[in-house]
């Protein structure tokens, strides 16, 4: 039964004074977003209009989830660079600010995974795990954060292990004509690494998918994929994709660096990366200069490559290498890219299509290639093995261009000419197959003295090989020496020696009796 109206009152009095209560205790707050219009749609990039307050290289946010970055702020409109497929934008569409700058995901979870730059996983196995995201665009580390580099990274490669040496921190460039064996030399140094605690990052700038296809594999069927990430951008993918990806993947490299680990990146190739940035600059009419490129080309590369370093013990002692990979034209080191990263690097390994015509892998010149750290990273078993190695090469690239003119040669220079020769027998070495530091050394010593000189150039596969085997059988004591910071005995080197002659003996040629006689009679 109803009660009486006056506690009906009540009740609604009671209601509306909670409401009332509700409604001044609560605050509303206002949040403004700016949005803007697409005026007009090309390759690559959009223009925008009604975006005043965007700041430069911020993330814009079109619609379908396509994302631009702000990269020419005109005083009526802005250029944007996009990083995803525009077919479907057009103009008219709204566009949003961010408040941000583009960012990858770093972290542990990225091992052995394949992303691309936007931190989106290619390889099928779901999202990627990551607490941590860090801009792709990261000032270079202080100069008095960085120590010096003395730390040599071992690529496995017998010529640039014991010529051309790299360290830990260092940026060695790796350039030549197409199809010469450039990325084998990147894919060869992450292979090395394997049980080494050190974390790789292979970046593939606008590659073809088969290429990128082919060089996951290696890493996968060489169990080397677990301790590296792998960056990509295709060729049929947007520039502004090519362009951001180095930036990303170095922002993965430098979360481990900062974490006190050592790194290596690998940019395949920068060649790429200019000229997708050289698109971009022509369609959004920033002027063009030498080759086409815009002014700042250099300054792209710069700020990127600044960024490998050594840090020093008190910012964990992490190391960042980088060995970017440039693709010349007929030999022509002096192209405008090419000058400007060898003028950017720590030096340079140079791969001859000439060599590589003749069947010698790695096709590297020595004459040409420099590492501008040099022995300061090197191991000191190694500046005792190879010291003069360099030179009784280059003597002997001289004398062989010399003797193509049918010259009479005399004793003295035939035993160089067949000394050279064995050097560059044992400086070939097959892709993909890494040789550790004791059996280097062990055939630099062998080298050094002579031990091949008599032997004939079809049985040095074979005594190599015999060579890398007694290297496996030597003390446990020797090769720890050979790895430390000390240089070698007279004992030690006396005891390799005695294992390498033991090991070459069954290749010495037998010498014939009849010939030793009729020398003597002669005599």
């Amino acid at each position: 039964m109803p009660g009486p109206p006056a506690s009906l009152e009540a009740v609604f009095t009671e209601a509306f004074a909670d409401l009332r209560e509700v409604r001044e205790s609560t605050t509303y707050a206002l949040s403004t977003h700016e949005v803007g219009i697409v005026t007009s749609v090309s390759t690559g990039i959009a223009r925008v209009a009604g975006l005043p307050n965007v700041g430069f290289e911020e993330l814009l946010r079109f619609p379908g989830e396509i994302y631009g970055i702000a990269f020419n702020i005109d005083e009526d409109d802005i250029g944007v660079v996009l990083l995803g497929n525009y077919w479907q934008l057009q103009a008219g569409d709204d566009v949003e600010r961010t408040g941000r700058v583009v960012d990858v995901a770093v972290g542990e979870g990225l091992l052995g995974r394949i992303i691309d730059p936007l931190g989106r996983a290619l390889d099928g196995q779901g999202a990627l795990v990551s607490d941590e995201r860090l801009p792709i665009e990261r000032p270079a580390t202080a100069i008095m954060d960085r120590a010096r580099v003395s730390e040599p990274l071992q690529t496995g490669l017998k010529v640039i292990d014991a010529l051309i040496p790299i360290g830990r921190g260092q940026r060695e460039l790796i350039l030549g004509d197409r199809q010469t064996g450039k990325t084998a030399i990147a894919l060869d140094a992450i292979l090395n690494q394997r049980g080494q605690d050190l974390v790789c990052v292979y970046c593939a700038i606008g590659q073809r998918a088969s290429a990128v296809a082919k060089a996951v594999a290696v890493l996968r069927d060489n169990e080397a994929l677990a301790y590296t990430v792998v960056v990509v951008t295709e060729g049929n993918q947007p520039p502004g994709l090519s362009y951001i990806a180095p930036y990303a993947a170095t922002s993965i490299a430098e979360y481990f660096m900062e974490a006190g680990r050592d790194v290596l990146i690998v940019y395949d190739d920068l060649t790429q990366h200019a000229r997708a940035y050289r698109e971009l600059s022509l369609l959004l009419r920033r002027p063009p200069g030498r080759e086409a490129f815009p002014g700042d080309i250099f300054y792209i590369h710069s700020r990127l490559l600044e960024r490998a370093t050594h840090l020093r013990e008190e910012r964990g002692g992490g190391s960042l290498t980088a060995l970017p990979i440039i693709e010349t034209e007929a030999q022509n080191i002096a192209a405008y890219i090419p000058t400007n990263l060898i003028s950017i690097t720590d030096g340079q390994i140079y791969l001859s299509p000439t060599l590589f015509e003749l069947g010698v892998l790695p096709a590297v010149d020595i004459g040409q290639s420099v590492s501008r750290v040099g022995g300061k990273a090197q191991r000191a078993a190694y500046r005792v093995a190879a010291g003069d190695l360099k030179l009784a090469y280059a003597q002997f690239e001289e004398l062989e261009t010399f003797v193509r003119f049918g010259a009479r040669l005399d004793e003295a220079t035939r035993q160089v000419l067949e000394h050279g020769r064995r050097i560059r027998a044992c400086l070939k070495q097959p892709a993909f197959a890494p040789v550790s530091v004791p059996a280097q050394i062990t055939l630099l010593l062998a080298l050094g003295e002579g031990l091949f000189d008599s032997l004939p150039l079809e049985k040095m596969p074979a005594a190599e090989q015999a060579l890398y085997d007694a290297a496996a059988t030597l003390p446990e004591t020797i090769c720890e020496r050979f790895i430390s910071a000390n240089t070698l005995s007279d004992e030690d080197r006396q005891a390799v020696l005695d294992v390498v002659r033991q090991a070459l003996l069954p290749f010495q040629p037998v010498a014939d009796d009849a010939a030793i006689a009729a020398k003597e009679g002669a005599s």
